[in-house]
């Protein structure tokens, strides 16, 4: 196929890219969609120049839209095709183009591709610039300015669609209950309760990029809580206390419904004779990930029997976690792993009635119910750290203030 313009020659198109990626589509876009290149820069008017200059000459944007690729807005343009096929060769990324992402480049005298530059978000621009070899990629980022604003609410039904009434966007709302997660449940606070919480916020061209929890106050039932961010990137109450726990209570992400309770006394059906269920089960499809509730060391990482594929680890000397009905195992014995780390995929394997997790939390080489345990808190600061951490808590607890 041969693909005439004003400004260019016949060029074969034989490059072919991925298109525009419309279900990636973000809000992190510079421009609609309509806001395409001026007929000028398609077309060209008569104005009495040379055609094959004015193209070296006018700057070119243009703004991704559906169907769209590097090679077809490229093209049309008469960009050389080896060109084309050298910087998304070289610069694999280019394949992912989004709706809105505004593209520009540079063309020498002689027409020939000098510099691209894609615009992946508000605050990333991607540079490439000819050489010798071909192409070479440079990133740009703007910063934007830091704001501290403090944003206070009454609880009126759930507290996230109360945070977000009051001003704070989702994330915040996440950010809130999870630095105060272990001090109280959300799901009991009650009407009136209120809240007070600082965020830095990064502001670029009006709208805020991110933003990070400073200090928070909730008041429940007459009772104040606190969580301030220390320079270690964790939360610490009011006098410098932990407030994380060692332990995750749930080995997933999401928590998922319990098919059956940790039991030290179930009687078996069938035999009539006590056989304890020594940990909880949780219903959940197969694949779904599973976490290690804890740091420690993978002892134990195979398959057993009526325990199908499982997995135990040693968080010091006092606690053991184990995973059962696993599909699929993710860490050796004698690996590290860390609270959080996806360590198996869940499955339906050995004796089991169905898919499912069962997960077992042992104190002292005692198994204990892994809902209601106490679980350790993490150290609390010390030294310099918890002077440093203290002087800041004194200059952003008087901003938690509540709106009577």
């Amino acid at each position: 196929m041969l693909l005439k313009t004003e400004h260019s020659r016949d060029i074969p198109v034989t490059i072919q890219a991925p298109q525009a990626n419309i279900a990636e589509n973000t809000d992190d876009i510079f421009a609609d969609s309509s806001e395409q290149l001026t007929d000028e820069g398609i077309a060209g008017a008569d104005d009495g120049s040379d055609s094959s200059t004015a193209v070296a000459q006018v700057p070119h944007t243009y703004i991704v839209s559906s169907g769209d690729s590097l090679s077809s807005i490229l093209t049309q343009f008469g960009i050389d095709s080896s060109d084309i096929a050298t910087i998304a060769n070289q610069n694999k990324d280019l394949r992912n183009l989004k709706i809105g992402q505004p593209i520009s480049w540079k063309l020498d005298d002689d027409g020939l591709l000098q510099e691209l530059s894609w615009g992946v978000s508000r605050r990333e621009t991607r540079v490439y610039t000819r050489t010798e070899t071909g192409f070479t990629e440079s990133k740009e980022f703007q910063k934007g300015e830091l704001k501290n604003s403090v944003t206070s609410g009454v609880i009126r039904g759930s507290f996230s669609n109360s945070a977000t009434n009051a001003g704070l966007t989702s994330a915040e709302a996440r950010a809130v209950t999870k630095a105060l997660q272990w001090q109280i449940d959300f799901k009991k606070l009650q009407s009136g309760d209120k809240f007070s919480a600082l965020f830095s916020r990064e502001v670029l061209d009006g709208r805020t990029e991110q933003s990070e929890l400073i200090g928070v106050r909730l008041r429940s039932a007459g009772k104040d809580y606190y969580a301030f961010l220390a320079e270690d990137g964790r939360y610490y109450d009011s006098k410098a206390g932990g407030l994380e726990r060692g332990f995750m209570r749930f080995p997933t992400a999401k928590q998922f419904r319990v098919s059956s309770q940790f039991n030290p006394r179930r009687v078996n059906p069938v035999t009539g004779r006590i056989s304890p269920h020594k940990g909880v089960d949780f219903a959940m499809p197969v694949g779904t990930p599973v976490l290690a509730t804890g740091d420690g060391e993978v002892i134990v990482a195979k398959y057993s029997g009526a325990a199908g594929n499982f997995v135990a680890i040693r968080h010091g000397s006092q606690y053991t976690t184990r995973y059962m009905h696993l599909r699929q195992l993710l860490v050796k014995p004698g690996q590290r792993v860390k609270r959080g780390d996806r360590i198996a995929l869940s499955g339906n394997t050995g004796r089991s009635t169905g898919p499912h997790l069962h997960y077992e939390l042992w104190i002292n080489q005692q198994a204990v119910n892994p809902l209601t345990a106490k679980l350790p808190r993490a150290d609390g600061l010390t030294g310099k750290d918890k002077l440093q951490y203290l002087t800041k808590v004194k200059e952003v607890m008087p901003q938690l203030t509540f709106n009577d």
